[in-house]
């Protein structure tokens, strides 16, 4: 028997255009990103289009900083708009939490603690209830309550996380999950474990300010490494300092490393090296958005020279490589066709569409 408890089945989603999720319980570990921009002033249906390009990619759900009035009012007439499940992040002004409840969010992002007192929070925690929204308590190592800094960080993370459940539960929300995250990996696991121990609340897994793209990913890849395969975690966000799509890819790819998330493509591709025949880096660049983009449960090699062409890449369903002036498309180690690499880059990616629909 686990030590950890299993999380609970929190929905999300599900009002006016937005898609259903759950989040905890059996469902599939999901994948979230934060929009990047300013939303106040956007064109909205830009940001509509974006969205769209983040879910076919694998992303489940898009939070958004909400720090004024004005923002607010974007964000309800955006959740009006789109079929991804929103996240109104809030800090300090409980309104601007009821604000965007007035639109179809999925989930509001607080910490009790800081929007002042239990009536503000009934306020929050009631009209959320009526809405049909989550609440995530979001703890960060950065912003713990003063009278928790002397403790261990990993200790005080959950014992923050712990009064603002309470302060959730004295009003009587249940439909909540809940975040700890650090800029430590072993700081961020020790806290999730802990917590794990002892509640059954669908946890957010992330490590806050993770830095640029190869630094944030190796730590996210530890710290969920680590927490997934456990049965801890719900819902993931790797942070990055780089672009949304980016976050989206590396938790995709972690997840299904991890176990946690199956089927869609996967891409394998080798890094090049003096022996390159095939533009590996060129061509994964054009093609790495629209596979996995694709709703198939398909292996997909790039690589660069016969050495690791047909022979290594002959569990793929299909696969790409070059030698002297040929590009050889295979499937399954075998060549299906070839093409002259002086015919063009639009003839080689025009050949391996063809041959990708054939699957």
């Amino acid at each position: 028997m686990s030590e950890f408890k299993r999380p609970a089945a929190v929905a999300v989603g599900g009002s006016g255009i937005a898609r259903s999720l759950v989040i905890g319980g059996d469902a599939p570990v999901s994948i979230q990103t934060m929009w990047k921009s300013p939303l106040a002033g956007s064109d909205l249906g830009a940001v509509v289009n974006g969205l769209a390009s983040l879910a076919a990619i694998g992303c489940d759900l898009v939070r958004f900083a909400v720090p004024d009035e004005e923002t607010a009012d974007a964000l309800v007439r955006l959740s009006r708009l789109t079929p991804m499940p929103l996240v109104a992040d809030i800090h300090f002004d409980y309104r601007l939490a009821l604000r965007s409840l007035d639109g179809d969010v999925a989930k509001i992002r607080i910490n009790p603690g800081n929007i002042g007192g239990e009536d503000r929070v009934r306020a929050v925690a009631e009209k959320a209830r009526d809405r049909g929204a989550a609440i995530r308590v979001g703890v960060n190592s950065g912003s713990l309550p003063k009278d928790l800094l002397s403790m261990d960080r990993a200790e005080a993370l959950v014992e923050a996380a712990a009064r603002e459940l309470a302060a959730l539960d004295k009003v009587g929300f249940d439909r909540v999950l809940v975040s700890m995250k650090a800029s430590s990996v072993p700081e961020t696991i020790r806290a999730n474990e802990a917590f794990a121990r002892r509640y059954a609340v669908p946890l957010h897994l992330g490590v806050t300010e993770a830095g640029p793209l190869i630094g944030g990913i190796v730590k996210s890849s530890l710290a969920f490494g680590s927490l997934l395969p456990r049965g801890i975690g719900s819902t993931v966000r790797v942070s990055l300092s780089d672009s949304m799509e980016n976050e989206v890819i590396a938790a995709r790819e972690i997840l299904a490393e991890c176990g946690s998330r199956r089927g869609g493509v996967r891409i394998v591709s080798c890094p090049r090296c003096g022996r390159n025949g095939f533009d590996v880096h060129a061509f994964v660049s054009r093609w790495q958005r629209e596979l996995l983009s694709l709703d198939r449960d398909i292996t997909v090699a790039v690589m660069g020279c016969v050495v690791n062409g047909p022979g290594e890449g002959k569990h793929a369903d299909i696969g790409i490589t070059g030698a002297g002036d040929s590009v050889i498309i295979f499937r399954k180690g075998e060549t299906v066709r070839t093409v002259s690499s002086g015919d063009g880059v639009e003839a080689v990616d025009r050949a391996f569409r063809e041959e990708l629909r054939k699957l």
